[in-house]
């Protein structure tokens, strides 16, 4: 993570400060002359105005006004953006730190601006060779008298969660393979203390998971299966939850290649899926929620080499379902489909699963929220789509009607991993349905996971989608 983030217990003299109030905030103190004060409340009254900035000759004050909202949820939003828009200011001024003080005693809101500071302080800069191109700002710090002790240091676990899922996604092939995806895994659990077990590919054959295997047939590399588990002494859950990430480090398509421009040349970010999983489990480990949660994640690259499966082949997956290939870049759910059915083993509370998985899901609702389905989880769902407004993650739930399972059947196999001209992210959901036999949540995060120019806090390339949402989630258990 590029920033540091923590809480302290008075506010630091002669240091750039964010004071974040309402309208009517006194404004008094922090280093502020009294015409000063008058300034701001003048400014803020006159203008109609939400944000300023006092120039103390090298000390900067922001002041920065909670908009108001319909909804909390919607307020801490607008909270974070307006974080994101003092970030880039906060570097430009080159302050290496900034204090967030709460003048509202907001605790809500407070932790809103300080994510998004840190979020948009986000810069993957690793091939750079220039180091000045790194963010200035290196640490934000929160003075509150309204904030539980927990929730800073929480904070600061999903952050940096948040910020690793969206380093592996922007790292290209050449250097993430689908070993070096596993490798990653394994420095985050020895980081954060979880377990994690990888199985190679003569395992992956013993097991004969032949999706994930007919998929990496065109690869040089090898495939792996990563299983994490964070397992608490005193966790609530009886039952462990189960993440499911796809984990395809590179799609070309196959033989069914993708063009470039604007779609093969960003499928680095396809295994967004996995990112958010082992982001997750980072997460939650390190801050020690008291829930049980596995993480799975089958990964390989898509390639059209000479041996690369083809449109027409049949595929017999890990449960002995047979599948007719009609399209090589609808892999995504051929390596999904053999992690639900591993899922089994567990005799799970829940499975979610997230993945890139589609482009109808973009078309349906663009990069704004996240595409869902769900089966026989309609309470989890709800507290799912609470906590997807909470962090602005929302969720799109689609119609799961059994008409659409009539759309993969196959004349030749049991069923084909393509529906038809219509309702494509529906269609590869029922797909994924076909291995459930829990109660299961399906994400496709196509739309929000990388984008190619920033929006607010989310900056361009990998957005580390899901972390915040499952952790806000598991929170709440």
């Amino acid at each position: 993570m590029n920033t540091k983030i923590s809480r302290i217990s008075s506010v630091p003299e002669g240091e750039s400060l964010i004071l974040l109030g309402n309208k009517n905030s006194a404004w008094r103190g922090y280093g502020l002359t009294g015409k000063e004060v008058e300034y701001i409340k003048k400014s803020l009254r006159k203008a109609k105005t939400e944000s300023l900035m006092i120039d103390q000759l090298g000390r900067k004050i922001w002041v920065q006004v909670i908009p108001d909202k319909k909804t909390v949820d919607l307020k801490h939003e607008a909270v974070r953006r307006a974080g994101a828009g003092l970030a880039a200011e906060v570097n430009q001024s080159k302050a290496a730190k900034v204090t967030v003080v709460d003048v509202a005693s907001n605790g809500g809101a407070t932790l809103a601006m300080a994510e998004g500071l840190v979020l948009a302080n986000y810069k993957f800069v690793k091939y750079y060779t220039d180091t000045k191109t790194a963010p200035v700002l290196k640490h934000v710090k929160v003075f509150s008298k309204k904030l539980p002790a927990s929730d800073i240091p929480q904070l600061s676990c999903v952050l940096e969660g948040t910020a690793k899922a969206r380093t592996l996604v922007n790292e290209p092939l050449s250097f993430l393979t689908a070993v070096q995806l596993s490798k990653e895994i394994r420095s985050f659990a020895k980081e954060a203390g979880f377990k994690v077990e990888v199985l190679t590919k003569s395992k992956i054959e013993s097991l004969k998971m032949g999706g994930l295997l007919g998929v990496n047939k065109g690869s040089l590399d090898p495939p792996t299966f990563s299983i994490m588990e964070w397992k608490p002494k005193k966790a609530r859950n009886k039952k462990p939850y189960v993440l499911v990430g796809k984990g395809v480090v590179f799609d070309t398509g196959g033989l069914s290649l993708k063009p470039t421009p604007n779609s093969m040349d960003m499928m680095k970010c396809d295994m967004g899926g996995a990112a958010a999983v082992a982001g997750t489990l980072y997460a939650v480990a390190k801050a020690k929620l008291p829930v049980h949660v596995i993480g799975l994640v089958p990964a390989t690259d898509n390639r059209p080499s000479g041996n690369a499966y083809v449109p027409g082949d049949v595929l017999t997956m890990y449960d002995g379902t047979t599948v007719e290939v009609l399209n090589t870049d609808a892999e995504g759910r051929l390596i999904l489909a053999d992690a639900l059915t591993y899922a089994k083993k567990y005799k799970p509370e829940l499975v979610i699963d997230l993945a890139t998985l589609t482009g109808a899901a973009v078309a349906a609702i663009g990069h704004y929220g996240i595409v869902s389905m769900q089966e026989d989880a309609e309470k989890e769902n709800g507290l799912l789509k609470k906590s997807g407004n909470a962090v602005h993650e929302r969720l799109a739930e689609m119609p799961f009607w059994s008409e659409y399972d009539d759309l993969i059947k196959s004349s030749v196999a049991d069923i084909k991993n393509l529906g038809g001209p219509t309702a494509g992210a529906i269609t590869a959901g029922k797909f994924l349905h076909h291995f459930t036999e829990y109660p299961w949540i399906h994400l496709d995060i196509a739309g929000p996971a990388f984008l190619t120019a920033p929006d607010g806090y989310r900056t361009i390339g990998g957005t580390g989608v899901g972390v915040r949402l499952l952790f806000d989630f598991f929170k709440q258990k």
